[in-house]
């Protein structure tokens, strides 16, 4: 098997994937994804699409992330591995899209708006 290259994004994160056939080693940025993602919610964030096809320990990943916050990260990686996993074997794309893994989540931050405090929010207003 070759080595399959997919992207995936979150916010302003971008996760660049290599996967190839292996023992389950998981590289983020030349480092242990346990290392990368201290917490354990992050770390089943990305086991999350191997463990729902049972794949745990059949692949290795290499993956690029830049951009955004760790959680956005995350989910970015997890998206990018789901979109990998279904390049490998088309009939797994109903399992991983019942789960919402191969959904970009769109929202993005709102600009802020000049005469305003932030996007949304305005300066107090005083009538006299």
């Amino acid at each position: 098997m070759e080595v399959v290259k997919t992207i995936g994004r979150r916010k302003a994160a971008r996760a660049r994937l290599y996967l190839s056939e292996g023992s389950g080693k998981i590289t983020i940025n030349k480092r242990d994804y346990k290392d990368f993602f201290t917490t354990q919610n992050m770390q089943y964030l990305v086991e999350q699409p191997f463990k729902l096809l049972d794949k745990v320990g059949v692949y290795d990943v290499k993956a690029n992330i830049d951009g955004g916050g760790v959680f956005g990260q995350a989910e970015a990686l997890r998206l990018a591995i789901a979109r990998a996993l279904v390049e490998i074997n088309p009939e797994d794309k109903k399992a991983l899209k019942d789960q919402g893994f191969l959904i970009r989540d769109p929202r993005e931050v709102e600009r802020k708006k000049p005469g305003q405090k932030k996007a949304r929010k305005k300066f107090q207003f005083s009538k006299r």
